[in-house]
Parts: C-alpha cells; sequence; structure tokens
C-alpha cells in the first residue's frame, strides 16, 4: 500500500530532493503545477519561483486583458482571488515541453464556478519562463495558438 503526503510535506521533499541532485526545468514545471493546484505559496515561493514571479493566469488574461500578479503577495492575491470565485479549478497538464530558457505545458482547465456552478473545461497553453534553476513568469492562454505563437511555435501540425 503506497502512502500519500499531504501538500505540508510535498515541499519539505522538493528542498530534501533539491540538495542531491540539479533540477531538471520540466521538473520544475510539473512542481509548479502541482503547487498551483494545492494554491500552495509558500512551496512556490520556497523552491520554485524567483522572489518577483509574474503571474498571467488564462482566465484573468482572457477576461480583462491580461491582468496578471507580481512577488508573494500578488500571489497569494490570486490564491484568495480564486478561492472566492471558483469552487474548483484544477489545471490538468498533459505535455510539457523543454524550449530551453522556457517550459512549454499544453493541457485543460477543469473547475467549477463557486456562484453559477457552471463547469468549467477548456485547454489552455502555459509558457513559463525560467532565470536559472527558478521560473521567474508564468503566462498562461485559453487559447492554445496563441499560446504556441507566444511560444515562437506557431502553425504546429497536429497540435490541438
Amino acid at each position: 500500500m503506497q502512502r500519500r503526503l499531504g501538500p505540508e510535506r510535498a515541499c519539505t521533499l522538493v528542498r530534501d530532493t533539491r540538495i542531491e541532485m540539479s533540477r531538471d526545468k520540466l521538473d520544475v514545471a510539473k512542481r509548479l503545477t502541482d503547487a498551483y493546484n494545492r494554491r500552495d505559496v509558500a512551496c512556490t515561493f520556497a523552491e520554485l519561483v524567483t522572489p518577483d514571479f509574474e503571474w498571467y493566469p488564462a482566465i484573468a488574461t482572457a477576461l480583462d486583458g491580461g491582468g496578471g500578479y507580481r512577488g508573494r503577495e500578488g500571489i497569494e492575491k490570486f490564491a484568495a482571488d480564486t478561492r472566492e470565485n471558483w469552487e474548483e479549478l484544477q489545471a490538468l497538464p498533459e505535455e510539457f515541453r523543454d524550449l530551453g530558457d522556457r517550459v512549454l505545458v499544453l493541457g485543460r482547465l477543469s473547475g467549477r464556478g463557486k456562484g453559477s456552478g457552471a463547469p468549467v473545461d477548456t485547454p489552455y497553453a502555459g509558457i513559463l519562463d525560467f532565470r536559472g534553476e527558478r521560473i521567474w513568469r508564468s503566462r498562461m492562454y485559453l487559447d492554445r495558438d496563441e499560446g504556441l505563437r507566444a511560444a515562437g511555435l506557431s502553425d504546429e501540425p497536429g497540435v490541438a
């Protein structure tokens, strides 16, 4: 029987593992997705992002044209805004691509609005920009083609 660790231990394990081996950008991107889904701001800033991290979430970008969040205070506001407006909202990544100093994430956003109960299930593309081993900016797009263009991969066949 495999024992699952609670969210409070996940960050500790990242910290312990990092001491023993160099972190891979794809691994950091996957860990950021996990921290996002838990709304774990402490782990995000302790292990994964720079202090001046910028977050441009897909839904905010689609609704108001690009409003973003910056730094720990901004990300804490994002987490609070998400809890206020969404009964649940999860990023479900399907593919991670290493693009050198960036990682492209293709997946789906799935959730349910808090007030309306309306379900959401939509594709997204995310670009995670790195400075060293940490992410300094995250840009998310509900239009995958727009995300691919922003990543410099426009008109790529077979990507829906």
